[in-house]
This record gives structure tokens, sequence and C-alpha cells, in this order.
């Protein structure tokens, strides 16, 4: 599945950005699809997963509450909705997809940017 990242951008604190991500095969061939983010000098953690079977979604702690991940299964997409951005959401964002193997698949990477 080859992944393409967009909707990345420059915010104050406290707004909102949403990132979409096209894949180009059935995202429901997969076993999840996820949004992952890298902060300057840091490792890329997970920020949210959708699991293709049930449509379940998990958060990191930090944006419980802020953000939301979405799908659309017609489309081969799949969202990213930012609210309540802080400071510390700045990032690469990355688009990732995990074959039902476990094999990983990842986008571009979007850039967040969130200042005060």
């Amino acid at each position: 599945v080859q992944l393409q990242a967009s909707g990345g951008g420059s915010v104050h604190a406290g707004g909102s950005l949403r990132l979409s991500c096209a894949a180009s095969g059935n995202i429901l061939s997969t076993r999840s699809m996820g949004w992952y983010r890298q902060a300057p000098g840091k490792q890329r953690d997970l920020v949210a997963l959708i699991l293709s079977d049930g449509g379940y979604t998990s958060y990191a702690e930090s944006v419980l509450g802020r953000f939301t991940m979405s799908r659309d299964v017609a489309k081969n997409m799949v969202y990213l909705e930012m609210n309540m951005l802080q400071l510390e959401d700045t990032g690469l964002y990355y688009c990732n997809s995990k074959s039902r193997s476990g094999r990983d698949s990842w986008g571009q990477g979007t850039q967040v940017t969130v200042s005060s």
C-alpha cells in the first residue's frame, strides 16, 4: 500500500488542522492504519490508530480528547482531526499502514507546526 499524507501547516496554539492520508489500495485489507508523529531530535511515536476490523480507534494519552482519527472506506482515506493544538504537537506526521502479516508502509510525512 502506498500512502500520501497531506493537510499539515502552521497554526497558533489552540487552533485546528485536519490531516488526510490517501491509500493506493483497500484499507480494509490492512491490519490497521495509524498516524505517527516525529518531533525534531525525537523518535517517531504513535499518535492514533484505527483497526481495520471493527474500526476501533486508540490514541496516545497526550492527544486524548483533542485528536480524532476516522476513515472513509469507500475512498480508502484516513483522517486525523486535530483540535486544541499545543506547541508539543509540532512535528512531522506520518501515515502508516500495517499489513495483516505485520509489514509497515509509510507515507512521506506532513509537517505540523504549532506556534504561540
